[in-house]
């Protein structure tokens, strides 16, 4: 048996900011929310299926430093589409950590873009093949692994 992911759930700190970044500017459908004040979510997907939950319980901004997530991990159906959200999220104002699409690693066809959300969650949007010939940050280590 072999478990596959079923959705991920993020911490914010404001939940309309964050609906507004995860919805319009990387896309997910809003399937659904709790308006309470003190119970604010907002459940995100592809239309059919849920993907994402916001969770407005944060009180800090994200920090690398601790056990939990490393980085949310987004894969676009092509390296197209990869540089379309990353014009969308330049627009927006989002910190990338490294500059246009990069390589998973020194010759690999892999990579994308990684950048961090409002809260600076890292993220990153990517694809298996199409990015050979993109320059690698990390020569002797995975690019997601370091940003």
């Amino acid at each position: 048996m072999t478990l596959g992911t079923s959705h991920i759930g993020l911490n914010v700190t404001d939940l309309d900011r964050s609906l507004g970044f995860y919805r319009d500017v990387l896309g997910f459908v809003l399937l659904g929310e709790g308006k309470e004040e003190d119970r604010r979510y907002a459940f995100l997907g592809d239309g059919e299926r849920l993907v994402l939950t916001l969770w407005q319980q944060a009180q800090g901004q994200y920090d690398s430093g601790r056990a939990g997530l490393h980085h949310l991990a987004l894969e676009a159906d092509s390296i197209d589409q990869v540089r379309e959200y990353e014009t969308a999220l330049r627009r927006y104002g989002a910190d990338f950590a490294y500059e246009g699409v990069v390589a998973h690693a020194e010759g690999a066809a892999s990579g994308g873009i990684f950048f961090h959300d409002p809260d600076g969650t890292r993220l990153e949007i990517s694809v298996q093949s199409g990015a050979k010939g993109a320059p690698a940050p990390a020569e002797a280590a995975p690019t997601c692994g370091f940003f």
